[in-house]
């Protein structure tokens, strides 16, 4: 069997989804395990319009295999009108192969958003990207009052999962209570999937 991981797989438009990306997989490794972060690609209007297999900068795209292999998943997205972006939505319709065969059942997964406003759909993005994780009988883990930043953040961070607050301009980075939450996130379905598979 090869080395257990948590595929940590984001959508990110401007870049602050895959910067939580990045801060979450630093929280499954310091749970002691492998992150193997992935994207997807963006949708075209156009049906005829393909994406590079590789990306020209940042993760790799997601295949099926990685999500078959993994020991738990981390899903994250910007929110669009409080749901998930489109490509991730797009992605996630495409694994009934998995469900068929119930390859991601017992697995425990966890989500994350950043939005534009405080008020932005951060609940209700997360609530839309656990339902197929539901449909695919992974176990959900959010993200615990004994968090302490989570009582005391003034940007993102919620019980379902980790959040960020870009602002209208997209340009504000992560607090310090949005890294700690991220990394919280990542360490608690890191330390859970161990759990799991002993």
């Amino acid at each position: 069997m090869s080395a257990s991981y948590i595929l940590v797989l984001y959508y990110s438009r401007h870049g602050a989804t895959a910067e939580m990306a990045r801060q979450i997989a630093r929280g499954v490794e310091q749970g002691g395990l492998e992150a193997r972060v992935r994207t997807v690609p963006a949708v075209s209007t156009e049906c005829e319009a393909v994406a590079p297999d590789i990306p020209a900068e940042g993760a790799l795209y997601a295949t099926l295999d990685d999500l078959k292999d993994c020991s738990g998943l981390v899903l994250g997205s910007p929110t669009r009108f409080g749901n998930m972006a489109a490509p991730l939505k797009y992605f996630l319709d495409g694994t009934s192969s998995l469900w068929l065969t119930g390859g991601l059942a017992g697995k425990p997964a966890a989500v994350f958003t950043s939005t534009a406003s405080l008020h932005g759909g951060q609940e209700t993005t997360q609530l839309s990207m656990m339902l197929p994780l539901l449909h695919h009988g992974m176990i959900i883990t959010g993200i615990p009052y004994s968090e302490p930043a989570l009582l005391e953040t003034r940007g993102g961070g919620t019980p379902y999962g980790a959040s960020h607050f870009a602002t209208a301009d997209g340009k504000r980075s992560l607090d310090e209570h949005e890294i700690t939450l991220c990394r919280a996130l990542g360490k608690r379905l890191a330390e859970v999937a161990r759990k799991l598979e002993s």
